[in-house]
């Protein structure tokens, strides 16, 4: 039979599940761009380190290749990337941000910073600070 304390950790595991469903739902709603939090990632990505290869992103990130490929071409359709072919060898192939992608990341961290506001709006400054630290605590844990 389980303890209070481990049907309290499972209670407040499926809250955070929740919650952040839902967050992923406002987001993808509000967000102008037809992608999710994946390929915002993969353009993270893009936007700190210019060039990679699809290999790259996928091990940086813990994606398969074929989960990969299938985000590079929807960040290519919706030209927020672009394949770069290497000058020295064309088999070599790199995804870039574009411009376009740039602008996205803009919004998505606008869009997001909105959804947390009015999410953590619900608690007091005391209750923000209590929280913050929790989840430092929490962190910590995990170095």
């Amino acid at each position: 039979m389980l303890s209070i304390a481990n049907e309290n950790i499972f209670q407040l595991i499926h809250m955070i599940d929740q919650m952040n469903s839902e967050n992923i739902i406002k987001f993808t709603k509000k967000f102008q761009y037809p992608i999710g939090i994946s390929p915002i990632l993969v353009l993270l990505e893009l936007r700190d380190n210019e060039q990679l290869k699809q290999v790259e992103l996928a091990d940086r990130l813990g994606y398969t290749k074929g989960a990969m490929t299938s985000i590079a071409n929807k960040l290519v359709t919706n030209q927020l990337a672009e394949r770069v072919f290497d000058e020295n060898d064309r088999r070599i192939i790199r995804l870039c941000i574009t411009e376009k992608g740039k602008q996205a990341l803009i919004e998505a961290n606008k869009v997001g910073k909105e959804i947390f506001l009015d999410l953590f709006s619900a608690l007091t400054s005391e209750e923000i600070e209590l929280y913050l630290s929790l989840q430092q605590k929490i962190l910590n844990r995990q170095e």
